[in-house]
């Protein structure tokens, strides 16, 4: 392990991090950016350098699963807020998309603007 890369630099099965499970998405994506700029050094073996790569695949799974968690909630919550907006056919796939944008990014809906 090299001198001051802490517990992250850790790639061994006996190592104390945490299961990917149980990170937040911030936490696996600040592991999975370290996880890249190791194996990029090419400094580790060929083992550590595999159970990197393991390590990363579980780490961007794991960040998918949330990024997909929350378009799942905004979906919701956007048919639950707007539904006379899709029941009118009013509303084009790209104002949905749109919308969708905005809520992720904390944009208030236009009428509230």
């Amino acid at each position: 392990m090299s001198p001051g890369c802490g517990r992250l630099c850790r790639v061994s099965p006996s190592d104390d991090r945490p299961e990917v499970s149980a990170l937040s998405y911030e936490q696996a994506k600040e592991e999975l950016v370290e996880v890249v700029r190791r194996l990029e050094t090419g400094s580790a073996s060929l083992e550590e350098s595999l159970a990197l790569w393991e390590r990363g695949e579980a780490l961007a799974a794991h960040c998918q699963e949330w990024l997909d968690g929350a378009r799942r909630r905004l979906d919701s919550a956007h048919s639950a807020v707007a539904p006379e907006e899709t029941a009118a056919g009013t509303e084009t796939p790209a104002d949905r998309e749109a919308a969708l944008d905005d809520a992720a990014a904390g944009v208030p809906e236009e009428d509230e603007r």
